[in-house]
């Protein structure tokens, strides 16, 4: 675990002008993370290439799963690595690595209402609202997803 795949040429571009191709600085992908608001100002960001390492501690679980799609669904970012990510302690224990996320790259003709059926099982499809907000804010509508983009599943 601690290495996501996503598609390098879809996302969200950050800046102006400038290579399609070429992967965002590391400057830029944490001033990206940053403007979420997660609660991810102690992690780190490198940029290996086209591939987003992330380093810190957060939270919890769920600001793991954030940090790692705000980055990866950014244009020029293949992967992101956050074996260095990892999730505060309880009170009295280690910091410990986060546990395996559920993620769902949205495929051509996907909306929410499929995503959750395909998630949850037929007839689950109600369970869009749950799976928009746990990509809130990254999400700003239930309708505004792009196939290539990976969203979590809760």
């Amino acid at each position: 675990m601690g290495m996501f795949d996503f598609v390098k040429s879809v996302g969200k571009k950050l800046g102006i002008g400038g290579d399609e191709e070429a992967a965002p600085t590391a400057d830029t992908l944490k001033k990206e993370l940053d403007s979420h608001k997660l609660g991810t100002d102690g992690v780190q960001v490198a940029v290996q290439g086209d591939t987003a390492v992330l380093k810190g501690v957060v939270k919890d679980q769920s600001i793991f799963e954030k940090a790692v799609i705000a980055v990866g669904n950014t244009l020029g970012v293949s992967k992101v690595q956050a074996d260095e990510l990892q999730v505060a302690p309880d009170a009295g224990t280690a910091a410990a690595p986060a546990k395996e996320p559920t993620f769902y790259t949205v495929q051509k003709g996907d909306n929410l209402w499929k995503i959750a059926e395909k998630s949850y099982g037929k007839g689950q499809g109600a369970k869009n609202t749950s799976i928009f907000e746990a990509n809130r804010p990254m999400l700003t509508h239930p309708d505004k997803i792009y196939p290539g983009q990976v969203l979590r599943i809760p």
